[in-house]
């Protein structure tokens, strides 16, 4: 089940309608999928787009989206470093970012333009749709762990955009989890 944190208001969501509801009030569509225990810890992508093959084609007709691949990082990933560096950035893209977790987990901080930043904390069984041109960043948890299908409109648009606005260097890249309860000096 994700988490939705507010830091600047110490606040902490955990039930999956509201922040369906309040991530929707933002342009983002959020969703959970059952089914996702059928899968082993070990699959490989085909097995896992082969076992997710129905929602993928829902999701690739309903959003336009051509091509779909499966993201596969853990902590002996070659260039790890590297690669998150491209996206613990505040950044945008030209077109939507669709996530669906398999395994593992991650941290979506996104800024709106006429609110505060938030966190999304996706685990498996998390559906995400970030709109193209919405500020965000991503960070690992600390297992440096995650397993997604991700779904283009057009691989090349998704080329990150920085904003050098500096606002990712004001949080921090932590995943709390359901059990998170903000303390003071959060």
């Amino acid at each position: 089940m994700a988490t939705l944190t507010f830091p600047q208001e110490e606040k902490v969501v955990n039930d999956p309608q509201e922040i369906s509801r309040f991530l929707a009030g933002v342009g983002i569509w959020y969703s959970q999928f059952e089914g996702t225990d059928s899968l082993p810890e070990d699959a490989g992508d085909a097995e896992i787009l082969a076992t997710y093959k129905a929602p993928i084609q829902k999701l690739m007709a309903e959003g336009g989206y051509v091509t779909v691949d499966v993201i596969n990082v853990k902590p002996t990933t070659p260039g790890l470093d590297a690669m998150l560096n491209r996206f613990s950035k505040e950044h945008w893209h030209d077109e939507d970012e669709v996530r669906f977790i398999v395994h593992g987990r991650g941290l979506f901080h996104v800024h709106p333009p006429d609110g505060q930043t938030f966190s999304l904390e996706v685990v498996k069984g998390d559906m995400i749709r970030v709109p193209r041109g919405t500020h965000h960043w991503f960070d690992l948890c600390s297992d440096k762990t995650i397993r997604a299908i991700r779904l283009f409109q057009d691989q090349s648009g998704w080329t990150p955009h920085y904003t050098e606005s500096g606002e990712d260097t004001k949080f921090q890249p932590l995943c709390f989890g359901p059990s998170y309860i903000p303390t003071q000096g959060f």
